[in-house]
Order: C-alpha cells, then sequence, then structure tokens
C-alpha cells in the first residue's frame, strides 16, 4: 500500500513539474525555432533545424545594455535588503521592543500591498528627492519588496538560535556586535542566501517601477527591454524569445548554483 501511495505521489509531483516547466520548456525552443515553424501547424515540440540567428539579432540590438541595468538595479537592490533586513530581524527577534506585534503587522501588510497602491506615493517622493531617471529609484523601490519578506523570514530564524551562543561569545570577549557579526551572522547564512535570491528575482522582474520612474530608456531593465521588444519585433515570436530566454538565465544560474543553501535556508529553524 505504501508503495503505490509512493507510486501516486511521484507521478502527481512530476506532473506538477511538467506543468510549471513547459512554459520555460515551450519559450527556449521557440528562441530556436525559425519563423515558419513557429507558425506552422500543428506545432512541433522539438526544433526541426536548429537557428541562432534571433539571438545574434537580439545581442547586436542591445541587450547587453539591458542586462547590464538590470544587474545593476537587481544587485544593488539586494545587497541593500541584506543590509537592512539582516539587522532588522535580529533586533525584533532578541529585543524586547514596545509594540512590536506592530511592527509585524505593517510589515505584513506592506508585503500584500499591490505595487499599484505604493507606485504613485514612490513617485511623488522620488520626485521631490530627484531621484527619477536614475537607478536610485527602482534600486529602492524594488527594495521595499523583498525587505519585509526578509525581516519577517529571518525574524524566525533568529528566534530559533539558541542565546547560549551570544553569551558565550560575549564571556570570550566578544561585544553584541561582534558576536552578531561573528556568530550569528554565519549560522544564518543559508536563511540570508535564501532572502538575498528571492529580493534578488523580485528585483530583476521588476517592470512597473522602472518603466514608471525612468522615462529615459537607457536605464532600463531587460523586463522593459522585453516589454519594448513585443512591439518592436511584432510577429517575430523567434527575437521575443530569444529575448526572455537571455532574461531568465541568472535566474536559472543562481537557483541551481545555490538550491542545497536555498532549501536548507527554507527549512532550516534551529541550529544543528
Amino acid at each position: 500500500m505504501s508503495r503505490r501511495k509512493d507510486f501516486i505521489l511521484n507521478v502527481v509531483g512530476i506532473v506538477i513539474v511538467v506543468l510549471f516547466l513547459f512554459p520555460v520548456y515551450w519559450m527556449i525552443i521557440t528562441a530556436f525555432k525559425s519563423q515558419s515553424e513557429i507558425s506552422q501547424s500543428p506545432p512541433t515540440f522539438f526544433p526541426e533545424n536548429f537557428q541562432v540567428e534571433s539571438f545574434v539579432n537580439v545581442i547586436q540590438g542591445g541587450v547587453g545594455h539591458y542586462f547590464l541595468n538590470s544587474l545593476i538595479i537587481a544587485g544593488s537592490a539586494t545587497i541593500l535588503v541584506i543590509i537592512l533586513s539582516v539587522p532588522s530581524a535580529y533586533a525584533l527577534a532578541r529585543f524586547n521592543i514596545r509594540g512590536i506585534k506592530t511592527i509585524l503587522l505593517i510589515y505584513l501588510v506592506t508585503q500584500m500591498l499591490p505595487a499599484t497602491v505604493v507606485l504613485t506615493p514612490l513617485f511623488i517622493v522620488f520626485n521631490h528627492l530627484h531621484l527619477l531617471n536614475t537607478y536610485f529609484a527602482p534600486i529602492l523601490a524594488t527594495a521595499t519588496l523583498g525587505v519585509p519578506f526578509s525581516v519577517l523570514l529571518l525574524r524566525t530564524f533568529f528566534i530559533g538560535i539558541p542565546k547560549e551562543l551570544e553569551e558565550a561569545a560575549t564571556i570570550d570577549g566578544c561585544s553584541r556586535l561582534r558576536a552578531f557579526l561573528q556568530v550569528i551572522v554565519p549560522v544564518s547564512l543559508p536563511s540570508i542566501l535564501v532572502c538575498g535570491a528571492i529580493s534578488f528575482f523580485f528585483a530583476w522582474g521588476d517592470l512597473i517601477y522602472s518603466i514608471t520612474f525612468n522615462r529615459d530608456q537607457d536605464l532600463w531593465p531587460l523586463t522593459a527591454g522585453v516589454f519594448n521588444a513585443i512591439g518592436r519585433y511584432g510577429i517575430e515570436w523567434s527575437s521575443l524569445m530569444s529575448f526572455a530566454t537571455i532574461s531568465v538565465i541568472p535566474v536559472i544560474v543562481i537557483f541551481v548554483a545555490l538550491q542545497k543553501q536555498l532549501i536548507e535556508g527554507l527549512v532550516s529553524g534551529s541550529v544543528k
């Protein structure tokens, strides 16, 4: 009975994975198809003749500039999220702060708000600060997506770390700051990597903030480039899918390279 149950669960798991990954697979194989093969019926599930002209056209069309902008925005936003969320989560986990439930509720509510709700207030603030048409506006805006999530996740992890670790470090002559940096942060590294990776994914996939706060297309990231390519290429789906394929490469690389740490950080709740 247990074998049959395991078999059914495995089959269900495989079906779910295939359903989620099929759009990605279709995007990639479409990028390698010719325009005539894309429009033929019935569709082919594997390219009959691989072609890379669409990738060459996209690269020559300036995808590298969009790629660099995405790296600057997503990388800077991720660093900012880590700098703000790690000490904030530690303070909320270790100190008796008055109104901590209200603070956590505010973090939770801000995480639930859609981008369209905060778009206009952020635009007004950035306009007064003269941050429009700069990298700073989308960096700060996308960081607001990662900070609440990271604080809530890291606070739960910090609560699970025994206070005896810090007390032992204090006895050895460490200050609270040094104990935090040399003891707590290394122990919490998997969870910090999770927060950093998810914050990077948030910032990398941003579109609405970038095109709203930056009218200068030279500052647009890859997502805005894909959006712009829809009207630029028209029905040239191979070029559009090539653009989209290039845009997801960093996400796939990060997930594959850090999958062990990401899984460990998500499921860890105590010190081993």
